[in-house]
């Protein structure tokens, strides 16, 4: 097994972000008539270009190697850290590469001090909850309780919907447990489990009265539609990998990653297509006809966490735009 995984987690989530943000919009027709049937090949551009996906990621990582070097980690502590980079974020020039209305929105709120409960949206659960918590997974040192609440966290100063919460959750647990050695074919069970145990544990500390929001009877209620939505596209997945079809579009079998549930099992599926050869995990990624870029995005950490930062062609860390962020943080954890 190759060793810094926690570079290859972060560099792979940028590598199938750019991959995929050519085709994110496109049909599976036009997307085979431009690309062929397997998708963009390699990294376009010098650098090549990023999406609001890898931007956010680094904002998320950053905020908290800011917070793991003022121990101990709490949400006190982290809060404003990430706050502040999601503001940073939502200010940068540079943040012109189709952002969700989610993010732009909730953003919004945090610049204007709200607190963050009122800030998020509560209703969505868009795949922005998700895209960017790898981070969160690759920090070592974490409790599973911590890693939890903070995953959720991330996720919930902007996309306040349960499911938002609990895919992130599975999320950032899928990219630690590759890290840690887990067998590719054990993660669709051991993703299940977590949804089973984690069912009615709500993680006040965390998110506070977030519960109240969309007017639920008690934490465990709101909480537990989350997880139950989680464990459905998790049973669809474990039929598509059963099914091994390696050439259809994944979005076919889990859905097209709008949100943030379909977007972890589309992102694991293509992964566990191609569990030993990254690229081409990205690639399938790439080629599909949902939230492409996203898809790529969560596949291409998965793979990275697997396989090291070896896996990736050489040549590309020198070419993808953030790179001196990314290595910071994989050099951070590795």
């Amino acid at each position: 097994m190759s060793g810094r995984r926690a570079s290859g987690a972060m560099f792979g989530l940028a590598y199938g972000d750019s991959l995929g943000a050519p085709t994110e919009f496109l049909t599976m027709r036009q997307i085979h008539r431009r690309f062929g049937p397997d998708g963009p090949e390699g990294l376009d551009g010098d650098p090549a270009l990023v999406t609001d996906d890898t931007q956010m990621a680094i904002a998320v990582g950053l905020g908290l190697l800011d917070a793991l070097a003022n121990p101990p980690f709490t949400p006190e502590l982290v809060t404003p850290m990430w706050r502040r980079r999601f503001v940073d974020w939502l200010r940068s020039p540079d943040n012109d590469r189709a952002p969700g209305n989610t993010c732009l929105r909730a953003c919004e709120g945090l610049e204007a001090h709200k607190p963050w409960v009122e800030a998020t949206v509560t209703g969505s659960k868009g795949c922005g909850a998700n895209m960017r918590v790898a981070p969160v997974g690759l920090a070592p040192g974490l409790t599973d309780e911590t890693r939890a609440g903070a995953s959720q966290l991330q996720a919930a100063m902007t996309h306040g919907h349960p499911t938002g919460l609990a895919a992130s959750e599975l999320t950032a647990f899928a990219v630690r447990w590759l890290a840690d050695g887990t067998a590719p074919a054990d993660l669709p069970g051991a993703l299940r489990d977590r949804c089973l145990e984690q069912r009615a544990v709500y993680h006040e500390r965390w998110l506070g009265t977030l519960w109240r929001r969309p007017g639920m009877p008690d934490p465990e209620t709101f909480i537990s539609r989350g997880w139950d939505e989680c464990r459905d596209v998790l049973d669809r997945l474990v039929d598509a990998v059963a099914r091994g079809d390696r050439a259809t579009d994944p979005c076919e079998f889990t859905g097209a990653g709008w949100v943030a549930e379909e977007a972890l099992a589309t992102g694991l599926l293509c992964f566990l297509l191609f569990p030993d050869d990254p690229v081409r995990a990205i690639r399938r990624g790439a080629a599909s006809s949902g939230d492409s870029d996203s898809i790529a995005c969560l596949a291409g950490a998965f793979a990275g966490a697997h396989l090291g930062m070896d896996a990736w062609p050489a040549e590309w860390a020198g070419r993808i735009e953030y790179a001196d962020e990314l290595a910071k943080l994989g050099a951070a954890w590795d």
